[in-house]
């Protein structure tokens, strides 16, 4: 079985992850994280020279994850813990950061990068209660949100979402060849990319709202999971 986890990197999730972790037992926990990323993390660092591209998003998701009491990566951190808890290795399944947003920032048109640094501007400012309405609506119909983001930066999403998918979904695809028993912790706007690309094999789906609507059980309570609302596909993608 191959479980795509879908996260937010701003939201409080480490007991739910840690709880979807614990209850499978894989034999990989694979993250959306490159080694640089990784260490970045672990030490919590500012990457000083970090192309603009990645300080606008980085900058932009600690404001957000501040609104809700977070630092962003706490999900990925607990995945990683809860993998040593159950024995499992651990998969670093991005692309390389060192090369992906100067490919980012270098690929956009000019009105692209107007566009993208207005908008990374006006995020600055936004509320609490305007993400909650964006989530909203990306739950609501992922693949309109994404055409319409790819309207916008149609480049970056190439670039950030489809290419991404493309590369963590052949990597999974390995790893679930060789391992058998894989979860897979990825951003939320990843997992229907990921979904389509691995079709043909057994996948288990748990989304975010699945992971914010969680409540733990008594179970739960004693550190043996909580019950959460999810999807498999059996290979073929037919339900």
């Amino acid at each position: 079985m191959l479980t795509l986890v879908g996260v937010g990197h701003v939201f409080d999730l480490k007991r739910q992850i840690h709880d979807v972790i614990v209850q499978r037992r894989p034999q990989v926990v694979g993250v959306e994280l490159d080694p640089i990323r990784f260490r970045a993390l672990q030490r919590r660092e500012t990457r000083g020279d970090a192309p603009v591209v990645y300080q606008l998003l980085s900058f932009f998701q600690e404001r957000i994850a501040d609104k809700y009491g977070v630092r962003v990566g706490d999900e990925m951190l607990a995945a990683v813990d809860a993998a040593r808890t159950v024995g499992a290795d651990l998969a670093l399944i991005d692309v390389d950061s060192a090369s992906l947003f100067d490919r980012v920032w270098r690929g956009m048109s000019f009105e692209e990068r107007v566009r993208f640094v207005v908008a990374a501007i006006a995020g600055l400012f936004v509320s609490r209660r305007r993400v909650e309405r964006e989530l909203a609506k990306f739950q609501d119909d992922n693949a309109a949100y994404l055409q319409e983001f790819g309207t916008q930066f149609p480049h970056v999403k190439q670039v950030l979402i489809d290419d991404r998918d493309a590369h963590m979904a052949q990597t999974l695809r390995t790893l679930h060849a060789s391992r058998g028993n894989i979860v897979a912790v990825v951003g939320d706007g990843h997992v229907e990319g990921l979904r389509r690309r691995l079709e043909d094999l057994p996948v288990e789906v748990i989304r975010l709202k699945d992971l914010r609507g969680a409540t733990p059980s008594p179970a739960s309570a004693e550190g043996q999971g909580v019950t959460f609302s999810y999807e498999v596909h059996p290979p073929g993608g037919k339900k």
